[in-house]
């Protein structure tokens, strides 16, 4: 649980007005749900799942009296998505292919095939009824889904930016995107921004660091909501409204002196990365507005918050607020750490005193020093909103910040098992509560 840490600034000066937003005092931080204890579990390979990182043993801090399987082996697993009759699929941009896993009898590890192959960077997963929605790093397919097969390929949104786009030069950091079906039967699709600091994907056509919306059966796109810099995390809520789990910017100034300096002691911490819930129109500020987790902004070693937090300017990009009015863009609902890196976003409703909430695959930071850990992370639906992080499944980083695994999204399956994909041990994990 994080709803409540110290920072590490490095002096504590007046806050600029230049630099902050107008915004009027932050209330304190919310307290987040009573977090169950976690305790050392042992991570279990299945027969023929025990090659490394397993081939020694592993062990992972979960729930007390959970269970983690290793339940599948495969190269670079991306995001998730069930089938209609059960059987789990796996995007890896990487390969160009989605792998279905048919569970087998008892304690036996899935029976695995290519479902679809010869894709471009497939990434995002989504069903409605029987039709599968496969994200592309350029457009998004559907597929008609029956017993195990797929047929009628069809694009229902192309022209969207990669790499390969000629007026980006082969330069694309944030190519991967993601889709989800929203309640209204429309697609709503991630596209990330070309680079740390881009400005100038605000402007392009289509817009990019957004969420678009398009016809599910096929149209022109429309941009939903903007400065999103790279929602990888989409996903819709309980009650219908999409929610996306943000990859915020690297190496911001310190807003509270004209210069601007990068300070490690400062970036470890800021800004924070957005959980965000959308509606038509909403801006997440980037690059110009920082979602700030300072409850006393520029005092040293302030306390921390991730709940209903506010935007202060971005002393490189916006110091005198003039691209964009911070103070106008609604807090945040929720965040994490800086650089915690989420990416695959889903809802679930969990064993015990957890119960229903948000499932967000925490993949770790590369610029935080120390690093920041990779985590399986739990949000609960209290409300009609979601409280604060809770950790649900942590220990794939050592002491010394080295890493064997990095989880990427976790969803829940028929059997109410949780599924589990982790890109660098090559690994899908079944979580199982007791009882």
């Amino acid at each position: 649980m994080r709803s409540l840490v110290r920072a590490a600034l490095v002096v504590g000066l007046v806050p600029s007005l230049a630099a902050c937003s107008s915004s009027a005092a932050v209330p304190p931080p919310a307290a987040s749900p009573s977090s169950p204890a976690l305790v050392d579990t042992a991570v279990r390979p299945l027969a023929g799942t025990g090659a490394a990182p397993f081939d020694e043993t592993r062990q992972l801090r979960a729930p007390a009296g959970w269970t983690v399987t290793v339940w599948a082996r495969l190269a670079n697993p991306r995001l998730l998505a069930w089938t209609p009759d059960r059987r789990l699929l796996v995007s890896r941009p990487k390969s160009g292919d989605v792998v279905e896993l048919t569970p087998g009898p008892g304690d036996t590890a899935p029976a695995q095939r290519t479902l679809i192959d010869g894709l471009n960077q497939p990434h995002g997963l989504a069903f409605t009824d029987t039709t599968l929605y496969v994200a592309e790093s350029d457009q998004v397919d559907s597929f008609t889904y029956r017993e195990g097969t797929v047929s009628g390929r069809q694009v229902v949104v192309d022209g969207l930016p990669d790499e390969k786009s000629p007026e980006l030069g082969g330069a694309y950091a944030h190519a991967l995107k993601s889709v989800a079906v929203g309640k209204d039967g429309e697609l709503y699709i991630s596209v990330g921004s070309t680079g740390n600091v881009s400005a100038g994907d605000r402007d392009a056509t289509p817009e990019r660091a957004s969420i678009l919306r398009a016809p599910a059966g096929g149209g022109e796109p429309e941009v939903f909501a903007r400065g999103v810099r790279n929602g990888t995390g989409l996903a819709v809520d309980p009650g219908g409204a999409v929610w996306t789990a943000v990859n915020n910017r690297d190496n911001i100034g310190y807003p509270y002196e004209k210069s601007g300096p990068v300070r490690q002691s400062y970036v470890n911490d800021h800004p924070l990365e957005p959980f965000a819930r959308l509606e038509q129109g909403r801006d997440l500020g980037w690059p110009y507005c920082n979602p700030d987790p300072d409850v006393n902004p520029g005092e040293a070693d302030t306390a921390l918050s991730y709940t209903r937090r506010p935007f202060v300017r971005d002393i490189q990009l916006n110091p005198d607020g003039s691209k964009l009015d911070c103070a106008a863009l609604p807090p945040v609902e929720q965040g994490m750490g800086a650089h915690s890196a989420p990416l695959g976003l889903s809802f679930a409703t969990l064993a015990g005193d957890y119960g229903q909430g948000a499932l967000v695959g925490v993949h770790g930071s590369w610029n935080r020093k120390p690093p920041r850990a990779p985590e399986v992370s739990f949000f609960a639906w209290r409300d009609g909103t979601l409280a604060a992080q809770q950790t649900l499944l942590t220990g794939f980083q050592n002491d010394d910040g080295s890493r064997w695994g990095r989880p990427v999204m976790a969803v829940q399956g028929p059997d109410q098992a949780l599924y589990v994909s982790d890109d660098l041990a090559g690994a899908i994990y079944r979580v199982t509560a007791p009882g």
